[in-house]
C-alpha cells in the first residue's frame, strides 16, 4: 500500500530540551494511524510539525508527495488539523464560526454555505447551527472544531487528543465520523493517550515515549508480538486463593487475577482443576486478548498512566 506520510529523523527542541528526537514512522493511505503515548511524550509537537504550524530542527516529513519544510502552503491545502485545545469564537454561532474558518481555508460563496451544512450534518449538529457556541458542551465544541477542519475537503486529518474531557455522546459521534471518513478513503492520524481508542479505531500505531518512537507497526502484529497471552480468573466471595501450583506469573487485576501463559487452553484446564480441588467458586475464567496496555508495559516497563 502507498504511504501517505513518511516521517524521517524528526527532531524538535524547546529551550534546550528535546520534545521529539529521531522520530520515524510511516502512515499508509486510507488508514487511521494511532500515535499513542503519555502526556508530554511529544505527540502534540509532532502533530504541529506535520500540520506546518511549527518547523522541525532536523529531519523531514513528506505528506502525499509534499515536503512540509519547503512546500508548507501546498500541505496546508490538503490537511485538516484539529488541535488539542478547542479554537472557536464562543460568542458566535456554530454557523458563523464555520463561515469564518471556511473563508480562512479559501472556501467562499454558495460552495461554503453548502459545505457548512454538510459538515454540520456529519458531526450531528445541524440542528444547533444558529446557537452560540458558548451554549455548547465541551464535546459539542470539539465536534464543531472537527467540522471546521473538514470544510475544505482535506485528503487527510490530524486529530490531537480529540476526546479529552468530552461527553460519551460526542465521543461516539467522533468515532462514527472517523469510521465513515476512512470508508471514503481519507487518511487519519489520531493522537491520544487512551489505548482503548487506538484499539477501536486504528490499523497501525506508533508508541511514543520521552520524544522517541518506542515501536511502530500494524496494531495486530504488535499485539501478537508484545501483548502476551493470559488467562483471567475471578472468584466468588472474599477469597485469597493459593495459585502457586500453577507455577506461572500471576498478578492481581481488579477483582481477579491475570495468569500469563503461552498455553492458554492448558492453563484454563489446570486453573479449573485447581479451583475445583480447593473448593474455589469461579465467577470468571477466560482467555484475555492481548492489549496495548500490555504492549506499553512490556516495552517501557511502566503503565501508560504512570509514565
Amino acid at each position: 500500500m502507498d504511504m501517505a506520510i513518511e516521517v524521517k529523523g524528526l527532531q524538535k527542541g524547546y529551550a534546550g530540551k528535546l520534545a521529539v528526537q529521531d522520530l520515524q514512522f510511516q502512515v499508509r493511505k486510507g488508514t487511521c494511524f494511532g500515535l499513542l503515548g503519555p502526556n508530554g511524550a511529544g505527540k502534540s509537537t509532532t502533530m504541529k510539525i506535520l500540520s506546518c504550524i511549527t518547523t522541525a530542527d532536523h529531519g523531514s516529513v513528506n505528506i502525499l508527495g509534499y515536503d512540509t519544510a519547503t512546500q508548507s502552503q501546498e500541505v496546508r491545502k490538503i490537511i485538516g488539523y484539529v488541535p488539542q485545545n478547542i479554537t472557536l469564537y464562543e460568542k458566535l454561532s456554530a454557523y458563523d464560526n464555520l463561515l469564518f474558518f471556511g473563508e480562512m481555508y479559501g472556501v467562499t460563496g454558495k460552495a461554503l454555505k453548502q459545505r457548512i451544512q454538510e459538515v454540520l450534518e456529519q458531526v450531528g449538529l445541524a440542528d444547533r447551527a444558529n446557537d452560540a457556541v458558548s451554549t455548547f458542551s465541551g464535546g459539542m465544541m470539539r465536534r464543531i472544531n472537527i467540522a471546521a477542519a473538514l470544510l475544505h475537503k482535506p485528503k487527510f486529518m490530524i486529530l490531537d487528543e480529540p476526546t479529552v474531557g468530552i461527553d460519551p455522546q460526542s465521543r461516539n459521534h467522533i468515532f462514527d465520523l472517523i469510521q465513515s471518513l476512512k470508508a471514503e478513503g481519507m487518511t487519519i492520524i489520531y493522537s491520544t493517550h487512551y489505548m482503548e481508542e487506538v484499539e477501536a479505531l486504528c490499523e497501525d500505531v506508533a508508541i511514543i515515549d520521552h520524544g522517541k518512537v518506542v515501536v511502530a507497526g500494524a496494531l495486530n502484529e504488535l499485539l501478537a508480538q508484545y501483548g502476551g497471552r493470559s488467562v483471567y480468573l475471578e472468584l466468588e466471595g472474599d477469597v485469597q486463593p493459593d495459585l502457586t501450583p500453577l507455577s506461572q506469573k500471576i498478578t492481581k487485576q481488579g477483582r481477579g487475577f491475570r495468569i500469563e501463559t503461552d498455553a492458554v487452553l492448558d492453563t484454563i484446564r489446570r486453573t479449573a482443576e485447581l479451583c475445583q480441588l480447593r473448593g474455589y467458586r469461579t465467577s470468571q475464567l477466560e482467555v484475555v486478548r492481548p492489549s496495548l496496555e500490555a504492549v506499553f508495559l512490556e516495552l517501557t516497563g511502566t503503565s501508560l498512566r504512570d509514565a
